[in-house]
């Protein structure tokens, strides 16, 4: 048996919906905290950034968050075995090649995510983590830099937007309904946890089309301090009329998804 039928067996096996369970679980956890951050934010407390980052940083100040943290780090690593091999194996009955590639990097690009978050995760374990001083807004300006560089910014911000616009469509038509298996769909728990789903969909891609926003402004105000993560969207919320309530509904719609996150992984279907 050569690499590539053992990882084609692996991908089939029963070891992997383990793993992709307990990074479930994990990134359910990532976005209860990010949305605890961001009602602290609405509420006036901003010791901590609302974002992948700042929330490993506050599960660390907590008892136990070294350990906890490294748990994270983890389970973001095995969702990305996951993603890799449905990237390398996946959708193979689907007849339509055009749409099986789609599907194919779109789990790249989801691998791509869940390593992001894990090796936040890595840093603020080890303690290398780059502080505050970098971030979004000096990567925009090294993008700026480049030749077209503020086409290159643009097209960044549309592709967050077209991605944060999917998950949207994706909670409002309830299309996330295929991750859960038929008992998960079924009686109260089934409605409770589509419900759930359909709040956090649509509320973490409205956060996300935010953060393209802000990229798509800093490439028409050829200024890179415009761009921002998550945080700073959030805090663009924050300064708009209603704000507060705008705020602390969106962080609301960002635990519905990390609360649907474990339910997933409960009633996992893939």
């Amino acid at each position: 048996m050569n690499a590539s039928d053992t990882a084609e067996q692996a991908h089939e096996s029963d070891w992997l919906d383990h793993a992709i369970r307990a990074g479930l679980v994990a990134y359910g956890v990532v976005h209860l905290l990010i949305a605890w951050l961001a009602i602290q934010l609405a509420l006036g407390e901003k010791a901590d950034s609302a974002s992948n980052s700042g929330a490993m940083q506050y599960l660390a100040e907590q008892p136990l968050g070294g350990v906890l943290v490294w748990l994270v780090a983890v389970g973001m690593f095995l969702l990305v075995v996951w993603r890799l091999l449905e990237f390398a194996f996946g959708y193979r009955d689907e007849s339509d090649e055009t749409k099986r590639w789609r599907k194919r990097a779109t789990s790249l690009g989801k691998a791509v995510i869940y390593g992001a978050i894990g090796w936040s995760a890595v840093q603020t374990a080890t303690g290398s983590g780059g502080g505050k001083g970098g971030g979004t807004g000096s990567t925009t300006a090294k993008l700026m830099q480049l030749p077209g560089g503020q086409l290159i910014v643009g097209a960044v911000g549309i592709a967050i937007i077209a991605y944060g616009g999917s998950l949207v469509y994706r909670g409002w038509t309830e299309k996330f309904r295929e991750h859960l298996d038929a008992q998960g769909q079924s009686g109260t728990d089934g409605s409770a946890y589509v419900k759930l789903g359909k709040a956090g969909y649509i509320a973490k891609g409205i956060s996300i089309a935010l953060v393209g926003g802000l990229f798509g402004y800093a490439a028409i105000t050829h200024d890179p301090k415009k761009s921002g993560g998550l945080d700073q969207a959030l805090q663009t919320v924050l300064e708009q009329p209603f704000g507060q309530v705008l705020l602390i509904a969106i962080g609301l719609g960002i635990a519905c998804y990390g609360v649907f996150c474990f339910a997933r992984a409960k009633h996992l279907s893939r």
